[in-house]
């Protein structure tokens, strides 16, 4: 008996399918139908998810009775994606990691495949993109020492892989990408939804069953997202995102979504010609202590993962000429430069209403905590008031509708920073100043023996009543520590960063 094909109309943003072509699909999309013929088959009937045979009675078991199993971790020889990813690969995981074109996904894809050939056997790099001589011309440039266990297949046919899968037996697999692949059960091109769908299932089947940690590429559309249907990353157990700026050598790997670990670890790296080069010290990469600064300069800092950055947020105000006044930001979301443009305008008395204002974050970075609110506040200040910002200082804080400074979390690992970097103060949210205390970084009874003689620094946290303004006890440059100096408000903070 022939097969029978059908024709629907799939949805590329959710995978919804429907008999007739509609404007706007059930999930908001609009013009996001596209045409598709299924072909019915009993094989093909990929909503089968048991793993008992046809007819078998399904048991279910007391969530109390259930083992719990201990995720065995791989690494992957690159330290910077072993914290991305919670400490390593976990067997029979899938990760998903997407990014724009020559971003880097392949390069740290199969760098890692042959750091792990080297140590836990055959690891087999399926390209659909990339013949296999071209493969090995960027694995000699960025993998010195390859090992023989690791395999390379140019192939798109899911059937012909699981069948290479069978015969190697690897301990690790590469899918590079999975827009690329289709299986001969589905009647439409590869890369349309059915076939993206069918795919990762097939996919996620033989990881969890043969116990393969699998890595999946995945492409993205022109605003950012992943391409095809989001069931694709439900699917999978982890979702990292490589982004970088294509003038910049600066590379960002971030999780979205992690089964088995954070979310809030970020892996850093540098694209070099001879590979991604991992960065340890962040902070030292964006920023220079002794560099000098100007107006509309200020050094801020965030609290990514494990570790504090510090980043330099750049702002330039100029009077708008016709029309409205124009705000842009790079790095910082928008609409919370909008909120802390009108606080400025209110609780300050600035008039920005003619002003253009641009806003950056120096280096490609784009932090998406609250504690570079002050930062930004106050980088706007010093460019509007042609007022340069004191010597080694940072800030950090977030701002309130009300002008308030709410406190942020880690102030003290990152003040540890800042004083690890040759910084001398920082402005802080008095809640965070008042439970450091006075200097970090130094040694507190050194520091407060040699500043008794110091002037207008005196103050313990908390005391400055009139300004609002809680200095540390003693000079932090006689004992090498960073001085913290609390602020209630944007007022407060202003008052500060004038000195």
């Amino acid at each position: 008996m022939g097969k029978k094909s059908r024709t629907v109309f799939v949805c590329q943003e959710c995978g919804y399918e429907s008999p007739k072509w509609m404007g706007q699909c059930i999930c908001g999309a609009w013009n996001s139908m596209v045409e598709e013929k299924i072909v019915d088959t009993p094989e093909n009937d990929n909503r089968r998810r048991s793993s008992a045979p046809a007819g078998a009675g399904a048991v279910a078991s007391p969530l109390t009775k259930v083992g719990s199993a201990d995720h065995v971790r791989i690494d992957t020889g690159i330290g910077e994606l072993n914290r991305v990813l919670g400490g390593g690969l976990v067997k029979g995981s899938l990760v998903l990691i997407s990014g724009e074109p020559g971003i880097g996904k392949s390069t740290i894809i199969i760098q890692a495949a042959a750091n792990m050939a080297k140590t836990i056997g055959p690891v087999l790099y399926v390209s659909g993109e990339e013949s296999e001589e071209q493969i090995k011309m960027r694995a000699d440039r960025v993998c010195p020492d390859l090992s023989d266990q690791l395999f390379v297949l140019a192939e798109t046919n899911m059937e012909n892989i699981v069948t290479v899968c069978d015969t190697i037996k690897p301990k690790f697999l590469v899918i590079d990408s999975i827009q690329t692949m289709y299986t001969q059960e589905l009647d439409s091109v590869p890369g349309s939804v059915s076939q993206v769908r069918a795919c990762g299932n097939m996919l996620m089947k033989l990881g969890k069953t043969e116990d393969i940690p699998i890595f999946i590429v995945a492409h993205v559309t022109k605003s950012g997202d992943l391409a095809g249907p989001k069931i694709v990353e439900h699917l999978v157990d982890c979702v990292l995102n490589f982004t970088g700026e294509r003038d910049h050598d600066f590379r960002i790997l971030r999780a979205y979504k992690n089964r088995f670990g954070t979310t809030s670890e970020i892996g850093a790296f540098h694209m070099e010609e001879e590979g991604l080069i991992e960065i340890h010290d962040l902070s030292g990469s964006f920023i220079d202590s002794n560099e000098e600064r100007s107006e509309g300069s200020v050094i801020t800092a965030v609290y990514e993962g494990s570790r504090p950055v510090l980043m330099e947020v750049q702002a330039l105000t100029a009077p708008a000429n016709v029309g409205f006044a124009r705000r842009t930001a790079v790095g910082v979301d928008y609409q919370r430069l909008s909120m802390i443009l009108a606080v400025l305008e209110k609780k300050l008395g600035m008039t920005l209403l003619n002003q253009d204002v641009y806003v950056n974050v120096v280096g490609g970075l784009r932090p998406d905590s609250t504690s570079v609110d002050l930062g930004v506040a106050l980088a706007v200040y010093s460019s509007i008031r042609d007022i340069v910002c004191p010597k080694r200082t940072v800030v950090i804080g977030e701002v309130g509708l009300t002008g308030d400074l709410r406190s942020v979390q880690n102030a003290d690992r990152i003040a540890t920073e800042a004083a690890r970097m040759g910084y001398e103060q920082v402005i802080m949210p008095e809640k965070n100043a008042a439970h450091l205390g006075g200097i970090i970084g130094a040694d507190r009874k050194a520091a407060s023996a040699g500043s008794s003689a110091s002037a207008g620094t005196s103050a313990s946290a908390g005391s400055s009543a009139s300004a609002g303004i809680s200095a540390s006890a003693g000079s932090s440059a006689s004992a090498g520590g960073c001085r913290i100096i609390g602020a209630r408000n944007i007022f407060d903070a202003v008052n500060a960063f004038k000195g």
